[in-house]
């Protein structure tokens, strides 16, 4: 494990140096654009950032060791590429579990008897505030209640993927999308710790 000067392991510090100004220059549908004036060292910096909710995703995995992936249309990147389920934290006060039982619900119609939390990650710090939390989520039913599904989301397609080809996948980069890297490797060292 690495270990700073001290003797500790190395460790995301907070720092909260003083905003002077704090503007949003963009009031978006989803989330906001912010620009901030920073008293930072001997000056002033300003960096502009996407003010965002928070997310969670879910690595759902069944009992033969397959990992439930999905394809929707993303429009930053003019792709549809393969992800976790996922989604905001945008409902007030929801606890980034709950939030994720119900995005597996949403997205895949299915719910879990046990979920535990796999990994937490800033998806951008240098362009954004998101933070999104990863949870495993084993023991997979069906949802009793089917969800109707809009926009990116109605034409999502659903695979179920052994979790070895799934890192191979993120190793050789057909898949390129960084929650599903993060989910995926964590899963695979946390299922090889447990062997």
């Amino acid at each position: 494990m690495p270990e700073t000067g001290a003797g500790a392991p190395l460790r995301d510090e907070p720092f909260e140096p003083e905003v002077v100004r704090s503007d949003v220059v963009y009031e978006g549908a989803v989330w906001n654009v912010r620009d901030d004036r920073v008293r930072y060292g001997d000056g002033e910096i300003r960096r502009q950032y996407v003010d965002h909710t928070g997310a969670v995703a879910i690595l759902a995995m069944d009992d033969d060791g397959r990992v439930l992936m999905i394809q929707q249309y993303r429009h930053p990147i003019r792709h549809r590429d393969w992800e976790l389920p996922a989604g905001l934290l945008d409902v007030p006060g929801e606890e980034p579990l709950a939030a994720a039982r119900r995005e597996l619900a949403e997205e895949a119609d299915l719910v879990a008897s046990s979920w535990e939390p796999l990994v937490s990650s800033w998806t951008t710090p240098g362009g954004n505030d998101e933070i999104i939390h990863l949870f495993l989520a084993t023991g997979l039913e069906s949802a009793e209640t089917a969800f109707a599904r809009a926009d990116e989301e109605a034409d999502i397609r659903v695979e179920w993927v052994p979790l070895d080809d799934a890192v191979d996948g993120v190793l050789t980069g057909r898949l390129r999308n960084g929650i599903l890297a993060i989910g995926v490797m964590a899963a695979a060292l946390k299922t090889r710790d447990r062997s």
